[in-house]
């Protein structure tokens, strides 16, 4: 009887944790390669490795299974450790982190010229490139999901694109209803 219940628990459990809707993170490069036959505008997650809020976003955000499927849809989602050792090729350029020391791999380390490259100076930045992988803003701090989603949705419906003024934003910004959970 006991062994039944436990194969039963199982199964429901492996059931909830595959059909949960998870992030599909892919390189910075692999977004600009598949831009090209789909495009779609990228969310790039500048992160260190011992950011708190960083983790927060991860645990609390990203795997919000609304911001999660909203992503997925509609975004090319690129996670990057601003701090570490990657070699990376955009906009006809290299980047690295001359300055890296692997001693200090789980702590502060040194810049990555790619974060540098996008003024990244405080951990999480959301990066918002849009389908020709050009800058459009960063979101800088800690979100919740439905901070998040403000972004997201003002972002993939170009709806940024004719706010000028703080006073617009902030009348976008009222008037937005988020529906994540």
């Amino acid at each position: 009887m006991k062994k039944h219940i436990i194969i039963a628990l199982f199964t429901v459990f492996a059931t909830v944790t595959i059909s949960a809707q998870e992030i599909n993170w892919i390189t910075l490069e692999e977004a600009v390669e598949l831009q090209k036959e789909n495009p779609k505008k990228i969310m790039m997650d500048m992160y260190t490795s011992w950011c708190g809020p960083c983790k927060m976003l991860d645990k609390n955000t990203f795997a919000n299974k609304d911001v999660a499927k909203y992503v997925s849809d509609n975004f090319y989602a690129v996670k990057f450790d601003a701090e570490g050792n990657d070699v990376v090729k955009f906009k006809d350029k290299t980047f690295s982190n001359p300055g890296y020391d692997p001693a200090k791999a789980k702590r502060r380390n040194s810049g990555h010229e790619l974060a540098r490259f996008f003024s990244i100076r405080s951990y999480p930045t959301i990066l918002f490139l849009d389908e020709n992988a050009e800058f459009i803003a960063p979101i800088i701090g800690y979100k919740k999901p439905q901070q998040l989603e403000l972004y997201l949705k003002m972002f993939k419906k170009n709806e940024h694109t004719g706010m000028d003024t703080q006073a617009k934003f902030n009348e976008y910004f009222k008037n937005f209803k988020p529906e994540f959970k």
